[in-house]
């Protein structure tokens, strides 16, 4: 196995300004919330007039319900129907985190307006022999059971023939979801999804608990003499679905998180939820954190399916009042996710032994499959083993792979038995996973997910084929360097500041998650001393094997040492008494009442570490950007003739040009001024001389003739595909074949087209006119980087 080492990226340090760093200070009141500030700035967050709101969710304002147009008003008037008829209504949830959570806010929400158990139920399915989503055979024991209603939550989005299938039986459907739209809309009474909202709506973002807490809040103003209860008290449950959930943090959904996290604190001291608070008592943490939620409760819900494949217990343990039946279920659950370690461990040193043989430098996609290993936590160790080799990854266990199970969920009797891969998908530098998998759909027996993390199942005799697409998919669009793993840190402190005001200056990001994570801290010249590791402990003090490994750790800085954990990894893993260089993330242990480090990443400093930390590109780049070019000056230069859209490709030949000690001439012409309509005009103009023609061109010609990037493309090709353009698309050539109807509401695509462009034509007017020292500092930063990959 070629192994990449991971490139440890630090971005230069920004001048913020003045004015910003005054803003943040009335909220870090014992320290001068320079490093907040810096790190606010770094991300983006800058908007004066929203910073108030950002911090204080008490300051923002949060959407109506009612933004998601008549589709949340069809559900409403359904209900309403439901209620008044006295119809059977059954809440369909999925088994994760964020279904669990998102199924338990429709039983208590639905609950002020449905007699539980006698008008209203749920169902979710079983994690190892259902999969997500739903299925018919399920449809039709709730059809047998007199079922007139479904409203599902987390899932249903594209359940296509399922949803027709409930229409035969005579049951109606709500969807609530998040996950991908299908083509059409399906044939149900409404589908509340955020996704068919603009990329820049406040709700676009929200996970399945999210969408279905909207719709307990809709319920909740139409018809607000009914509720006995406050909606308030749903918002604990909100949080944990979010902050366990693969959704970015930001609009409402950092409103709902920071609302909800103030909810779940109240547990401890005041439980309205038994059986959150045990959970919390049993991993140790006080539920003022999004760690508790990420390290603590989010993994013990989601460890259930995984061990026991059926999860329904967990609603009730979310929703009971019942605190020695909670007790009961809490205690289940926190022995479910210990054996969750022991195979999540397992199953990660499988994994990485079959990586020893595979050539890293010519896969692009890791497939691996196995009939040893437990499919329940397949999703965990994708995800680690993406992250660690920066590849996305794919992991199938064929354990009981035979297709009786499968048969019986849709109903075929006597059917031969076939076998079937089943697993998860993670993704890794930002690849599009579910696009990614769907390219090959029709070699998938199931698949579903959304573009960071997705499942699926297929025929074992389709793995090879499979494989083979999958990498050839991603090797058109990037080369084997692009995926070098990554770990990102924000910003450089000492041991000295590593305490209780830079806490508190980190907490004003909280709640940290996709798109604003949690502040990786860069602490060089380091030394660990005091090692020692221990297995972790189960309730019951019966030891897993799952290691984890504390320390002290010091510099210049400080006579001071700081403590820390680094988990599932051993002592000898972590050099003694060496100067190294550690990224941390800090923490507050509630259990030892102490601040602490979290070891995220560590490298032994190289003996020239002066040299290595003092290395900076030389002054190489030429500024020939809008000039005429003169054949003489090209000798020991690398020309860049493109405008960028992106740091990764300037970077590159920068890089290259500091290897090989030559200058690197930006020679790119002014950027196209026409504007991204007529841009687009210009492509569907060529798509009728294609169709007229029935000639055939390439990506390559495309790209060449519109100037804009191969991701780019694939989203003008969608739009034009929903205009009503036939396309034959290898992802190499393209040809039109037909023109038929357009696709209902192509706005969508075209906009998401129209947006690709309007990014693009930012960068490159950045890149065009951005002053070259600015480009030299940036650029040096990276390459210094890079220089220390190299050096180790």
């Amino acid at each position: 196995m070629n192994s990449l080492s991971p490139r440890w990226q630090l971005p230069p340090t920004p001048n913020v300004p003045a004015e910003f760093i005054a803003a943040i200070k009335p909220y870090c009141p014992s320290s001068e919330g320079k490093i907040a500030a810096q790190l606010l700035w770094q991300r983006n967050i800058r908007d004066l007039e929203k910073l108030p709101g950002f911090i204080d969710c008490d300051r923002y304002q949060p959407a109506s319900p009612f933004e998601f147009g008549e589709e949340m008003k069809y559900a409403i008037k359904r209900l309403q129907k439901a209620r008044e008829a006295g119809e059977k209504v059954t809440i369909w949830g999925d088994f994760d985190a964020d279904g669990i959570t998102s199924t338990s806010v429709l039983w208590d929400g639905l609950g002020q307006f449905f007699a539980q158990y006698l008008q209203l139920d749920y169902y979710i399915p079983n994690r190892l022999s259902e999969s997500h989503g739903l299925n018919i055979p399920g449809i039709e024991r709730l059809a047998a059971t007199g079922t007139k209603l479904i409203v599902t939550c987390d899932t249903g989005s594209t359940n296509i023939e399922e949803i027709d299938r409930a229409a035969e039986l005579g049951i109606d459907i709500i969807v609530t979801d998040h996950h991908t739209l299908p083509e059409n809309r399906p044939n149900v009474v409404a589908i509340i999804n955020p996704r068919y909202l603009e990329p820049t709506h406040s709700l676009y973002h929200l996970s399945g608990v999210a969408v279905a807490y909207k719709l307990v809040e809709a319920l909740y103003e139409i018809f607000p003499e009914i509720p006995q209860k406050p909606l308030a008290e749903l918002l604990d449950l909100v949080a944990i679905g979010l902050i366990a959930d693969l959704v970015e943090l930001k609009g409402d959904c950092r409103y709902l998180a920071q609302k909800g996290i103030k909810q779940l604190q109240k547990q401890l001291k005041n439980p309205t939820r038994p059986g959150v608070a045990l959970l919390l008592k049993l991993c140790q943490r006080s539920g003022d954190r999004p760690t508790d939620i990420s390290f603590g409760l989010g993994p013990r819900i989601n460890a259930v399916s995984r061990i026991h494949g059926d999860a329904n217990f967990c609603v009730e343990l979310l929703t009971s009042r019942d605190r020695d039946r909670c007790q009961h279920l809490a205690e289940e659950t926190e022995l479910a996710n210990s054996r969750r370690k022991e195979l999540q461990k397992n199953v990660t040193n499988s994994v990485k032994k079959k990586l020893e043989q595979l050539d890293l430098s010519t896969t692009y996609v890791i497939v691996l499959e196995d009939s040893q290993w437990s499919a329940g936590v397949l999703g965990l160790v994708a995800g680690q083993i993406a992250q660690e080799y920066g590849r996305p990854t794919i992991l199938l266990s064929t354990q009981n792979n035979d297709r009786e199970t499968e048969n019986k969920q849709q109903g075929i009797e006597n059917e031969p038995q076939l076998s079937l891969a089943r697993g998860s998908a993670r993704s890794a530098n930002e690849i599009d996973l579910y696009q990614l998998v769907h390219s090959q759909k029709h070699l998938l027996h199931r698949f579903g997910g959304h573009p960071y993390a997705a499942g699926l199942s297929l025929l074992v005799e389709n793995l090879p084929l499979f494989t083979e697409a999958i990498n050839q998919e991603v090797r058109l669009q990037i080369n084997t360097t692009e995926l070098t793993p990554i770990v990102n840190t924000d910003i450089t402190v000492t041991v000295a500041e590593l305490g209780k005001e830079l806490f508190k200056e980190l907490n004003l990001l909280e709640p940290c998650g996709m798109g604003n994570p949690v502040p990786k801290l860069l602490i060089e010249n380091c030394l660990f001393t005091n090692i020692w590791h221990n297995n972790a402990k189960d309730n019951r003090g019966k030891k897993i094997q799952y290691i984890k490994t504390t320390f002290e750790i010091g510099d210049r800085s400080s006579s001071s040492k700081f403590p820390g954990v680094w988990w599932g990894h051993y002592k000898d893993e972590l050099p003694a008494n060496q100067p190294c260089d550690a990224i941390v993330e800090l923490d507050y242990n509630t259990y030892k009442n102490r601040y602490e480090v979290r070891l995220i990443a560590v490298r032994i400093c190289n003996k020239n570490q002066g040299d290595r930390n003092d290395f900076y590109a030389p002054n190489i780049l030429l500024d020939w950007r809008g000039k005429i070019l003169e054949a003489e000056k090209f000798n020991a230069t690398i020309l860049l003739e493109d405008c960028p859209t992106n740091w990764e490709k300037i970077s590159g030949e920068f890089h290259k040009a500091v290897l090989e000690t030559q200058k690197l001439a930006l020679a790119y012409q002014s950027p196209d001024p026409l504007t991204s309509a007529e841009i687009w005009q210009k492509l569907a103009g060529i798509a009728k001389y294609l169709h007229r023609t029935a000639e055939t061109t390439t990506h390559k010609k495309l790209q060449e003739k519109l100037e804009i990037s191969s991701p780019t493309l694939l989203l003008g090709i969608a739009a034009l595909e929903a205009i009503g353009f036939e396309i034959e698309n290898n992802h190499i050539s393209l040809q039109i074949t037909a023109i038929k109807d357009p696709q209902p509401h192509p706005e969508a695509k075209i906009r998401h087209f129209l947006d690709a462009l309007e990014e693009e034509q930012f960068q490159r007017q950045y890149f065009y006119k951005v002053p070259v020292d600015t480009l030299q500092n940036t650029l040096s930063f990276v390459a210094r980087d890079r220089n220390t990959t190299n050096i180790e």
